[in-house]
């Protein structure tokens, strides 16, 4: 009897729309790969930003440093779940709707691109110091020591950071989901808790940790190969 209620209550396949569960995953994916595009690319610059004001020596460097750091830091902080609350107006007037898949993107961006970016600056501090006073002896320019000495060193912790950054997006997308962001929390929300569906929410749930295990599997093997020690 016990299994007969744990089959009709969690495997009753015959309640979950296909159709649903595909466009959810569909809509998953499609904010985590639109909102990694961004986080990458300001996460890099903000955490090379971070990295280069300090190891700068001048006041102004140090004071710039500290304002970029605690703001940084704050927007870290604030939990996913209150901060898409709070941009729901700017994501409103940014994308032109304040619900689905859309309208969770730059609450994605923004909590997560300083989190990046302290991952960048963290792989920019551990390249050997020998290495960058060698590329200042050759006379190396900044932006040959960025993409010639800084880059190729850190490259294994910044693709493991991207990794880590994009399996914390998963999440994130599972949150915004309970409040309109759609994707598969959204779907395990609406159409599983809020319809006592145990269902979907199960299916929902194998479906982000099969997306997670493979994000996970595919950035170790990129960390592996391009670790060169």
């Amino acid at each position: 009897m016990a299994n007969e209620t744990f089959v009709e209550k969690y495997l009753n396949f015959s309640r979950v729309n296909p159709e649903s569960m595909k466009q959810a995953a569909v809509d998953t994916l499609f904010m985590t790969v639109v909102a990694m595009i961004f986080v990458i690319i300001i996460g890099f610059l903000l955490g090379l930003l971070l990295y280069s004001l300090s190891r700068n020596k001048s006041p102004l460097a140090k004071i710039s440093y500290s304002v970029l750091s605690v703001v940084s830091n704050v927007f870290r902080s604030i939990p996913y779940i209150v901060l898409i609350i709070l941009l729901m107006d700017f994501s409103r007037k940014l994308v032109g709707t304040g619900i689905g898949a859309k309208a969770a993107i730059p609450s994605l961006i923004v909590s997560a691109a300083p989190f990046y970016a302290r991952l960048v600056e963290i792989a920019f501090r551990e390249v050997d110091s020998g290495v960058l006073e060698a590329a200042d002896a050759m006379g190396a320019s900044k932006l040959q020591k960025i993409f010639k000495v800084l880059i190729p060193e850190s490259k294994p912790a910044l693709l493991s950071g991207i990794t880590l950054t994009t399996i914390t997006m998963i999440g994130f997308t599972a949150m915004a989901g309970i409040i309109g962001g759609g994707g598969l929390g959204g779907l395990a929300y609406q159409e599983g808790f809020s319809r006592n569906n145990n269902t979907v929410t199960l299916v929902a749930t194998i479906l982000i940790l099969v997306i997670v295990f493979i994000i996970q599997f595919v950035g170790d093997q990129l960390v592996k190969r391009s670790d060169k020690r």
